[in-house]
This record gives structure tokens, C-alpha cells and sequence, in this order.
């Protein structure tokens, strides 16, 4: 990993649209930029927080998390999306970016650090592995409408 990674978080619109093209790596469905800045904003305020790993200017990662809370994990950090760029996966950038969040959730006093991830995904699962996370669940989903081509 290089010395130059920074972390931001990114809140203005301008900041927001600076992620979407990396964001996209991880969420493919994204198409329209604007909506996308739209989608954060309303997300934003729902507690959700886009952290940027930077690197020589560049957005290169990004974690997008949230505070909560809950009857089973009380006060938690829910990281709802993880992306590093293609070229920089197993760079250890991705594992950086993580241990912050983590820190935003310490920091925060919270008890849990929670994420999920696809059952399909062993590469993930393994660097979450990596990272000190441990499988407790499940998680089951119902898609009750179709958005944008997606069910």
C-alpha cells in the first residue's frame, strides 16, 4: 500500500459524484450519476456515511456505513457498501479503509461492527475473514418490487 492513502468522508454532492464511477465496480446497476447523488443524499440523512480511501488525489475505495441500532446488537456500524478499484484489490487498501470505519464505530461506542455479503462472494468472505469479522447469520431478503430492472 502506498503512503499517500487518505481517508474523507464525502458529503457535499459535488464530493458524493466524485465516488460514483468506483462505487459503480461494486454496484454495476448504477447508471445515472445524478441519481446516484440523489440516492446518498436521502441516504445521508438516515445516518448513512461515504468514506473515501483517497490516493494521489484519486478516489480508490469506498466504505458506506451507517449508525444504528437495534434490540440484537444495540448500537452498531452497518457497512452497507466496500469497493476498491480493480487494479488496487489486494493492495491492503480494502482492509484501511475498514479498520476506519471500524475506528468511526469504536469511537462511537458502539458494539457491533456488521456487514453483509453475498453467498456467492468467497473472495469476500475470505478478506472479511481476514479482517476479524466472523459469520453469525443469514441474511434472507424478499424483494417486494422491481427498481430499475432490478428485483
Amino acid at each position: 500500500m502506498r503512503d499517500s492513502i487518505s481517508f474523507q468522508h464525502l458529503e457535499t454532492p459535488a464530493e458524493l459524484q466524485q465516488g460514483f464511477q468506483v462505487m459503480r465496480e461494486l454496484r454495476p446497476h448504477l447508471y445515472d450519476e445524478q441519481g446516484f447523488v440523489k440516492q446518498l443524499t436521502r441516504q445521508q440523512e438516515q445516518s448513512y456515511r461515504l468514506l473515501a480511501a483517497i490516493m494521489d488525489g484519486e478516489v480508490v475505495g469506498l466504505a458506506g456505513y451507517r449508525l444504528t441500532e437495534n434490540l440484537l446488537y444495540g448500537k452498531f456500524i452497518y457497512v452497507d457498501d466496500l469497493v476498491i478499484t480493480a487494479q488496487l484489490r489486494g493492495s491492503k487498501v480494502g482492509g484501511a479503509l475498514l479498520a476506519e470505519v471500524r475506528a468511526q464505530a469504536i469511537a462511537r461506542g458502539c458494539n457491533m461492527f456488521v456487514l453483509d455479503t453475498g453467498l456467492h462472494m468467497a473472495h469476500a468472505q475470505r478478506f472479511y475473514f481476514r479482517q476479524g469479522l466472523l459469520a453469525r447469520g443469514m441474511h434472507f431478503v424478499e424483494p417486494l418490487q422491481t427498481v430499475d430492472g432490478i428485483a
